[in-house]
């Protein structure tokens, strides 16, 4: 699991919602939508949802009990739902 959040999530090139590019060390984040990596600007915007508080909730609680519980969390999976990341390689 930890391979595919690196590879497929961690350093995306591109905002899953409105296709910008986005560089190594461009923050990102992602959806509690959809788990796809956004930029800044389509985090503010689906933070404005009248849905989004529900979601969230959703998301985390789903988040914890799938990957947390089963997985420790790899590479803070549930964390970057709400906290913003690059993909600088440690």
């Amino acid at each position: 699991m930890r391979d595919q959040w690196e590879e497929r999530l961690a350093c995306a090139i591109r905002c899953g919602r409105c296709e910008a590019k986005m560089k190594q060390r461009d923050q990102r984040i992602l959806s509690v939508y959809d788990h796809q990596p956004i930029c800044q600007s389509c985090k503010k915007a689906e933070e404005q949802r009248a849905d989004y508080a529900e979601v969230a909730k959703q998301t985390i609680g789903a988040c914890m009990a799938e990957t947390e519980l089963l997985y420790s969390d790899p590479g803070g999976y549930c964390y970057h739902h709400f906290y913003p990341y690059d993909c600088t390689k440690s």
